[in-house]
């Protein structure tokens, strides 16, 4: 995770999201590199971070904020970004995510 006193982040942003065996078997067999933690036969935990980078996301910038270039999960702010940047970007990250792998990524922070 990078260091705070370096660039302003919130570390992960994103919450693992778990999906059903189903689902998890359509995305294996487009995705043949699928990250992925079984939780039981039925349940399947996908890293956020992966999905991330796999939708083109990791180290992009996006005026003053953006998505790290070492770990995908956690997005930064470069000086002068807001809440509402922060915000739209994630929600961005969201809808490219949904589209992308039928997957709702859930925030891990907790947004005011």
């Amino acid at each position: 995770m990078p260091n705070p006193k370096n660039i302003g982040n919130a570390g992960s942003f994103f919450k693992n999201p778990v999906i059903n065996k189903k689902d998890f078997t359509k995305l294996k067999l487009k995705y043949t590199d699928l990250v992925f933690f079984e939780i039981d036969k039925n349940t399947y935990k996908i890293p956020a971070g992966w999905l991330i980078e796999k939708s083109g996301f990791k180290g992009k910038r996006f005026g003053d904020v953006g998505v790290h270039n070492k770990q995908a999960l956690v997005l930064v702010n470069y000086g002068n970004g807001s809440g509402a940047d922060l915000i739209k970007l994630a929600k961005q990250i969201q809808s490219k995510i949904k589209r992308d792998f039928n997957i709702l990524l859930e925030t891990e922070v907790n947004i005011i």
